[in-house]
């Protein structure tokens, strides 16, 4: 097998600010608990606002991605976006996935996410079937967790308040490698695409 075969997991993200980490850092320590030995977290240096999921893609392909990212980003200005409030998936009393919300300006948001699902689609990504939910996955609950312990870490969730709001300024668009390792997810970026052209 040749050498530029390799094939990359990769998603197209936005970076979180320094004190957007720091913030999810602080909120880590605050939920973490011992008895919740079921809930796996996120480590907060790694989180992303993840716009497209792109699967496993051929490194010889970095190239043309980064072009049609180029192509969606053009027509946006750097924007400003923060990140605040909490929730569940699927619900509080069935929580499997804890998130961050994130809130600002939505619109260019949406019409960046929104461009850069057309500009892949028409490389051969699917485009994406569900609504895009902005938000940040801060931990997720272990397979075969019981439910009375899926509910007592939703109390905690629903006890919690997350009100500091912190601010993420959108300048560009990443291209993002993801390396999954027993100890989690390695990260390492691609390219890096400016928004405005």
């Amino acid at each position: 097998m040749s050498h530029n075969r390799e094939q990359i997991r990769s998603f197209v993200a936005i970076e979180l600010s320094e004190e957007a980490k720091r913030g999810l850092a602080r909120l880590r320590r605050e939920m973490e608990r011992n008895e919740h030995r079921f809930v796996k977290w996120v480590d907060p240096a790694g989180i992303h606002l993840t716009l497209k999921f792109l699967g496993n893609i051929p490194s010889e392909r970095v190239a043309e991605i980064t072009e049609a990212l180029t192509r969606a980003a053009q027509g946006i200005l750097p924007f400003h976006l923060e990140i605040s409030g909490l929730g569940a998936f699927p619900s509080l009393r069935q929580a499997r996935v804890l998130w961050v919300g994130v809130g600002g300006d939505m619109d260019k948001l949406s019409r960046l996410q929104q461009n850069t699902d057309s500009a892949l689609a028409t490389m051969g990504f699917a485009k994406e079937e569900r609504p895009f939910v902005p938000h940040l996955t801060l931990a997720r609950v272990r397979e075969g967790t019981s439910p009375t312990e899926k509910k007592s870490f939703g109390e905690l969730v629903g006890s919690t308040i997350f009100g500091d709001k912190y601010a993420i300024e959108v300048e560009a668009v990443r291209l993002m490698r993801s390396q999954l390792t027993p100890t989690g997810a390695i990260y390492t970026c691609l390219s890096v695409v400016g928004l405005g052209g």
